[in-house]
């Protein structure tokens, strides 16, 4: 089982705290609150590939740029491939992207229309069984948390109305890809990545700028067959680019033919 929001599997299953799309709970988070901004600090936040997009066109910069100063990426034993996290601010360790927290007039956060999905779906985590079956399907729950007085503080709405309400439909669809990837067979082998694989995982998933120059600035159009209209839509969309980026590691590093070589180069 997957698990989002950094809960462990034993906590939710224990817990009773399975809700379907319809289930309803109560919440609300304003600067009204005493505790606006305490979930903003010390906080491990795990970007997806679709986070970084969105965060790094918000602010107007690269996706190299983005990840040195805004990001870290751990490596714990075990893990099977590069994650990102966000990076909190030295000395007070608040999200960078919180404005003036804890005083008069904050503002709360600079990129809230490109917030993390995990941003955007608190207090809700969710939970997905790597092989749903009809008896275990994937839930959602709610976190909470002795910092956060916002549980029970408004009209009770439905686990579908609050993701509709906060945009995280638009981060689900452009995450499947990148989830169907992470949980993908190859990683239930004892095989870990190859260094070079971990790099090229990394660029495609993340830095995607630096992608876009491997795909143009070397031999990789003159090894793979692409039309030219997914040819000058990966030149301008990024969107378009991450998912090419998904089925180029699925080649890469899967071995699957998602991808076609010309002919000559196999």
């Amino acid at each position: 089982m997957t698990c989002e929001a950094g809960v462990s599997p034993q906590t939710i299953l224990s817990a009773g705290n399975r809700m379907a799309l319809d289930d309803c709970f109560s919440f609300a988070c304003n600067p009204a609150l005493d505790c606006f901004g305490r979930c903003c600090r010390d906080v491990a936040i795990v970007l997806t590939p679709y986070d970084v997009l969105r965060l790094k066109r918000a602010l107007g910069i690269d996706s190299t740029e983005f990840l040195e100063k805004y990001t870290l990426s751990p490596q714990a034993p075990g893990q099977k491939f590069p994650i990102v996290m966000l990076r909190m601010r030295e000395g007070d360790k608040l999200c960078p992207f919180l404005s003036a927290a804890e005083t008069p007039g904050c503002q709360g956060c600079s990129v809230y229309a490109h917030r993390p999905w995990a941003c955007r779906m608190y207090p809700l985590g969710a939970a997905e069984p790597k092989t749903p079956t009809p008896a275990d399907q994937p839930f959602h729950f709610v976190i909470r948390e002795n910092l956060c007085h916002g549980h029970d503080r408004n009209e009770p709405v439905s686990v579908r109305q609050w993701m509709e309400s906060q945009g995280a439909e638009t981060f689900e669809m452009m995450g499947a890809g990148f989830k169907e990837l992470t949980l993908h067979d190859f990683w239930d082998g004892d095989r870990p990545l190859t260094q070079p694989q971990a790099a090229m995982f990394y660029m495609a998933c993340y830095d995607l700028d630096r992608f876009r120059r491997f795909v143009f600035e070397t031999r990789f159009l003159q090894l793979f067959e692409l039309d030219e209209a997914r040819i000058e839509a990966l030149r301008a969309d990024d969107e378009e680019l991450l998912e090419f980026a998904i089925q180029w590691l699925r080649f890469a590093i899967f071995g699957e033919r998602s991808m076609k070589m010309r002919r000559g180069r196999q």
